[in-house]
């Protein structure tokens, strides 16, 4: 995979109240078709809060723009969502962004995008310290429930939390702070 290639889309479903049960036995039937599409990579599932949200939002990478679009403009895809829309409370909402590039360009933009080298420190400077204080926040969580010898499910929380944070919290507000070197 060369480092323009991949891509990923954010998708967030806004669910009526009651129909949670009913969404999530659809989100079980779609994944094995999106799973055997050509390119796909891997899916992050965020449930909604219970009794403060009553969104989800999926995010799916695959290997290339071109077979991400394949996946959004296939008839099995419209076939679905027809299948689940009227639970929705909003429309079929969703964002494509390549690579790592949807990091570091304003939304609406029309603006360059970083070189890799500073994306690569802008990052990482974000994900180091983000993951580590993970670590030690939901350590007691994970071993208070049982699970603090899986490291399977202790990374499996911590990258989960921080992606949900990178993509919605740290990096719209790290991007705009180091805007200035960033795009010199």
């Amino acid at each position: 995979m060369s480092p323009q290639s991949g891509a990923t889309v954010v998708i967030t479903h806004r669910i009526k109240p009651g129909r949670h049960a009913d969404y999530e036995r659809w989100v079980d039937e779609i994944a094995p078709i999106v799973e055997a599409m050509p390119g796909y990579l891997d899916r992050h599932w965020v449930k909604p809060i219970e009794g403060l949200t009553e969104t989800y939002t999926i995010i799916i990478r695959f290997d290339t723009a071109e077979n991400l679009k394949r996946w959004m403009d296939s008839p099995e895809r419209a076939n679905w969502i027809g299948k689940i829309k009227p639970i929705f409370a909003a429309d079929d909402d969703f964002l494509i962004r390549s690579g790592l590039d949807f990091w570091f360009t304003p939304d609406g933009a029309q603006a360059k995008v970083p070189v890799r080298w500073k994306q690569f420190l802008v990052t990482w400077s974000a994900i180091f310290p983000l993951s580590l204080c993970l670590s030690y926040l939901l350590g007691p969580l994970l071993r208070a429930a049982g699970l603090g010898g899986n490291r399977v499910a202790t990374t499996a929380t911590v990258t989960g939390v921080a992606v949900i944070l990178m993509v919605y919290v740290v990096m719209p507000r790290y991007t705009r702070l180091v805007k200035r070197w960033l795009f010199s």
